[in-house]
């Protein structure tokens, strides 16, 4: 058993771009569900937005990183316009029922052989990363040590990831204690009472929903980088991945999405790599490499499930917060 490998390839996704992707898609979330009570079962939705906004605007368009990120960004605004003026005045049920299925919509959309030409149907898209490397200040060569060493592209790539995660929780620990966020949390405590404040309720919760849903949109630019756009990549399970990040930091914090990411990207990489030797070590015979692949979903889960358990309010999360979830 290589433990020296499997530690390193661990620590590897602390700071690897997707674990930056999930931090901020978690953010969204946070702003969503931990800060204003509504219940968005799409960020996948918003994701593929990013990624494929992104994607077609320089492959199809010739738009400039710029331009492309401007027409993702505006997609998920559209998005969550489209979204939220039929389901924001109700209960919040019916935003998650919406949400969920929207995003699978979207994601159906991409995959349909309609728009192959534009979209790459199933087997998506790539070669528009030319662009965003061509920005990079960094020459040619390695950067970093050890498991964190890098090339020039990949090193450039965490750090406008990383950044832009930082950006994105300074920001909404200012608005959270603005009178803008003072607002947003009494919504999620009794909206009734907010209303009777004389608040447009609806207009906050859209305007929650919008920027939750840029921070989406903008994760999945990020997630998209390094590797193709492939629509099975926003499947519904990517929500329930976000949600467990952010339930595991702390569905109201700013510090939870991202600590939750980290942790959640160690243990996914630790478990697969420890199943996948072991069953090449041979102490795993009734287990197939496949087998061991799915085993790791469970191991994972198993670890949140006892810090839910014995954290219930998430690592960097307040007992006090734990009514809305209720």
């Amino acid at each position: 058993m290589d433990w020296g490998a499997i530690f390193n390839n661990a620590a590897v996704e602390l700071i690897s771009p997707t674990t930056a992707a999930y931090a901020l898609a978690a953010l969204g979330l946070a702003v969503h569900f931990g800060y204003t009570g509504l219940l968005n079962f799409g960020q996948a939705g918003f994701m593929a937005l990013g990624a494929y906004g992104y994607a077609i605007s320089i492959l199809t368009f010739g738009f400039p990183v710029w331009g492309a990120f401007l027409v993702g960004v505006g997609a998920s605004v559209l998005f969550a316009l489209i979204l939220g003026i039929p389901t924001l005045r109700l209960r919040a049920d019916y935003l998650a029922i919406v949400t969920i299925a929207a995003a699978e919509i979207v994601r159906l959309l991409f995959t349909t052989n309609t728009f192959a030409s534009v979209t790459g149907s199933a087997n998506g898209l790539s070669g528009y990363k030319n662009e965003f490397a061509a920005l990079n200040p960094l020459a040619d060569g390695s950067y970093g040590s050890g498991p964190f060493e890098n090339n020039a592209y990949d090193t450039w790539l965490r750090i406008v990831a990383w950044s832009i995660v930082i950006i994105a929780a300074l920001l909404v620990w200012q608005i959270m204690r603005s009178p803008w966020g003072r607002v947003i949390k009494g919504i999620r405590e009794d909206e009734d009472a907010v209303r009777a404040l004389g608040k447009n309720v609806y207009a906050y919760k859209m305007q929650s929903l919008i920027l939750g849903g840029v921070f989406g949109t903008i994760a999945g630019m990020i997630f998209a980088l390094p590797r193709a756009v492939v629509p099975s990549n926003y499947q519904t399970t990517l929500t329930f991945f976000i949600y467990a990040i952010l339930l595991l930091g702390g569905a109201a914090t700013v510090l939870g999405p991202i600590i939750g990411s980290m942790i959640f990207w160690v243990l996914l990489s630790f478990f697969s790599g420890f199943m996948a030797r072991a069953v090449e070590a041979g102490w795993l015979p009734f287990m197939t490499s496949i087998q061991a692949g799915q085993l790791r979903f469970v191991l994972v889960g198993v670890a949140i499930m006892l810090i839910v358990i014995f954290r219930p309010q998430g690592i960097f999360g307040n007992k006090k917060e734990l009514a809305f979830v209720r």
